[in-house]
C-alpha cells in the first residue's frame, strides 16, 4: 500500500498531541494487508489526521503503556482498539458516586451500559474498518449505531460530538484511518449489563 509523503509528520503531530492517561503494557501489534488500493488525496488525509488528533481519538482507541515520561499511547498499535490479548476480569461494582470504571489501557470501560471495548479503527479486513466505506462510517458517526443501523455505540464514545462534524470532515477522518497500516486485532464484543434483581 503506497502512502503519502505526509505520513511521518502526521504521526509525529499525533504523538505530540496525545494526552497522558493510565495504561498497562501489552504485546506488539501485527500488521496485516488491507483491501484498499486507492490512496486518498494528501490534503484529505492531513485534515483527517488533524481531526483525529484534535478530537482525542487516540485517548481511547490507542492502547496506553508505561513510558519514560509516564503513560503514553502505544503508537505501534495506533487506533487498533482494545488489545485482543488483554482479557478483562469482571469490573468492580459501582460504589458511592463512582458509577463507571476504566482499564489502565484506556480501552475498556464498565458502567450502567455494561462493558464496552474501543473498536479497531485500522483498515484490517477482518478485525477493523477494512471492508467499510466512507458512507458506512458517516452513517455510524451520524446515527450512533454500528454501520449506521446495528447496535448502539456505547459510552464513552462521544459520537454526538463527532456527528456535529460535516460529512466532508467525517470523510476526511475515514480517509486518514484508511491510510494507516492495518493491524489485526479482534476486539471483544460488548458485554450487556447484569439484569436487575
Amino acid at each position: 500500500m503506497q502512502l503519502s509523503a505526509t505520513r511521518t509528520p502526521i504521526r509525529t503531530m499525533l504523538s505530540a498531541a496525545a494526552l497522558t492517561l493510565l495504561a498497562g503494557g501489552i504485546g506488539r501489534a501485527v500488521s496485516t494487508p488491507s483491501a484498499k488500493t486507492e490512496v486518498p488525496a494528501p490534503a484529505q488525509v492531513a485534515r483527517g489526521a488533524y481531526l483525529v488528533g484534535a478530537m482525542g481519538c487516540h485517548d481511547c482507541h490507542t492502547p496506553w503503556k508505561p513510558g519514560p515520561k509516564g503513560p503514553a499511547p502505544d503508537m505501534s498499535r495506533a487506533l487498533s482498539g482494545h488489545p485482543a490479548d488483554l482479557v478483562m476480569p469482571a469490573p468492580p461494582k459501582p460504589a458511592g458516586p463512582w458509577v463507571w470504571s476504566g482499564a489502565g489501557t484506556n480501552t475498556a470501560f464498565a458502567g450502567p451500559w455494561g462493558v464496552s471495548f474501543t473498536a479497531n479503527l485500522t483498515p484490517d479486513l477482518e478485525t477493523g474498518l477494512g471492508r467499510w466505506t466512507a458512507e458506512t462510517f458517516i452513517a455510524t458517526m451520524k446515527t450512533g449505531r454500528h454501520e449506521g443501523k446495528g447496535r448502539p455505540l456505547l459510552p464513552p464514545m462521544p459520537y454526538p460530538s463527532v456527528a456535529s462534524l460535516t460529512d466532508d470532515d467525517i470523510r476526511s477522518v475515514f480517509a486518514y484511518l484508511q491510510s494507516l497500516p492495518p493491524i489485526r486485532n479482534r476486539v471483544p464484543a460488548p458485554v450487556d449489563p447484569e439484569e436487575q434483581k
